[in-house]
């Protein structure tokens, strides 16, 4: 017997029962987009230059592809090197019929087909005439940042800054015709990472930029407000976000920090217990400082970062060398929010645990500090890095809705540097539809339709703009 192969892309992907493919299509197909995390680079936003080709699009600066393509054995010429847009693209499209159950593969169908209306399986054989003719429509269209933004009906993108930038480049956004809204993320990781060698320059780089002069903690405190208050101002951003690669909670006094922190400036080594406590009194004061600047902390938590310490000085950090850890205990992140919630001072704040495997843990731990006033005022946030695929999407449903409302999320992001990354937000929904979709048929959910629409549009874009305060209309009816 020989079967027939489907040699294009389903339009019920992921929608394997009829209420969840009716709940998708009826719903969640055409709600817009907030993408409140992602890594796009504000200077391309406000240049808005026409892409180069598929190549361009595809892998510049996206990591999961090239992490994929050294698993074949690609030569990095291919990958970061200085082979073209061109060569790189056939080097992939030449693996990606080979990417049987790899996210990379569902994410390219969607990208070919939502921004191309190409939904035939590209590999080597067809390749070359794929590339002309994305490459003829790039033209024609005038395919630039900002067009990919408006064409998937992104309503607000969040970047992530340090908290040394002038903004200078969402500045010139704000005074362009831009039709998406573009604010920022305050990152002050560089501020956190007191052991690096760099610490002593990145605080003079810090002290400039904002004003004052930093030679103790609580002047770094202040430096550090200045700027978060400066990125409102400019960008109305209530958005931050801290990479926790290792967290150990470590009681402190005042004159403890002030300590750890001069020796810090001096270059003096720093004992296992001086880095725990001064990221532990770091974090704490960041945390009091969203909470009285109105922003949401987001705490990415669990990466490894550089793990291939050898490609890293070859070739740079964030290029694919990175991983994931459970050195951030549950516990340590508890003494946070406890030490913060002891003096009303817990701002509203989102848990990104890297290890998926551990999710429910977390899930608990963050229903332990919600509160009256806010819904959902710690939360988990999407799965992201390696965990934001239909599994890792799937498995936190399934693994958290027993702990925490499910209908609390604050739903989807990117965490990309793709201009054409939004598709996985459409992953995300019908993820989501299919999983409300089986609940029903199973018999385990059987309120209205009414209430099912309201969740649905909640989780995709409703809890986002309510929870943060972007104040982005037409995001569904109010509940």
């Amino acid at each position: 017997m020989r079967m027939n192969f489907p040699n294009k892309l389903s339009e019920e992907l992921y929608l394997t029962n009829e209420t969840g493919r009716y709940l998708y299509h009826t719903y969640a197909e055409h709600l817009p987009i907030i993408d409140y995390h992602c890594h796009l680079n504000p200077k391309e936003i406000a240049e808005d230059h026409e892409f180069e080709d598929l190549g361009e699009m595809w892998l510049s600066g996206d990591h999961y592809k090239w992490r994929c393509m050294r698993t074949f054995g690609i030569d990095e010429r291919l990958i970061t090197g200085d082979a073209s847009y061109y060569e790189k693209y056939m080097a992939f499209a030449g693996i990606l019929p080979r990417l049987i159950g790899n996210p990379i593969y569902i994410w390219c169908a969607l990208e070919l087909k939502r921004y191309f209306g190409i939904d035939e399986p590209l590999s080597a054989e067809n390749a070359d005439r794929i590339y002309n003719e994305t490459r003829a429509m790039i033209r024609e269209k005038h395919m630039t940042r900002r067009w990919c933004m408006e064409h998937s009906n992104v309503r607000l993108v969040s970047t992530t800054e340090d908290p040394i930038d002038d903004l200078r480049y969402h500045k010139e956004i704000q005074k362009s015709d831009c039709k998406t809204r573009v604010i920022t993320a305050f990152r002050p990781d560089k501020a956190m990472f007191i052991e690096k060698p760099g610490f002593a320059a990145y605080i003079g780089a810090l002290s400039e930029a904002a004003g004052c002069t930093i030679a103790s903690f609580q002047d770094l405190l202040s430096a550090l407000e200045k700027r978060l208050q400066y990125f409102k101002s400019v960008t109305g951003t209530t958005v931050s976000d801290d990479g926790v690669p290792y967290f150990a909670w470590a009681e402190y006094t005042d004159d403890q920090i002030e300590a750890i922190f001069k020796k810090g400036l001096s270059g003096e080594h720093l004992t296992e217990q001086e880095e725990d406590q001064y990221r532990s009194a770091f974090l704490f004061n960041m945390a009091r400082l969203y909470n009285r600047n109105d922003y949401v902390m987001q705490l990415h938590i669990g990466t490894y970062l550089d793990a291939n310490t050898t490609r890293v000085a070859r070739i740079g950090q964030s290029t694919g060398f990175d991983c994931c850890d459970d050195a951030s205990s549950v516990m340590s992140v508890g003494k946070l929010l406890d030490a913060l919630t002891a003096i009303e001072e817990l701002p509203r704040t989102i848990l990104y645990p890297l290890d998926g495997t551990k999710i429910e843990t977390w899930a608990i731990l963050a229903a332990g500090f919600c509160d009256s006033g806010t819904r959902g005022k710690v939360q988990l946030g999407a799965p992201w890095w390696f965990n934001d695929t239909a599994f890792g999407i799937r498995r936190q449903f399934d693994a958290c809705a027993p702990l925490y409302p499910v209908s609390l999320s604050v739903g989807m992001l990117t965490d990309s540097r793709s201009f054409i990354s939004y598709p996985r937000h459409e992953l995300y929904r019908r993820v989501l539809c299919n999983y409300l979709g089986e609940l029903i048929e199973r018999g385990e959910y059987f309120s209205s339709e009414e209430n099912l629409k309201e969740i649905i549009y909640d989780l995709c874009i409703r809890n986002t703009n309510t929870f943060f305060g972007f104040g982005v209309t037409d995001v569904g009816p109010v509940a």
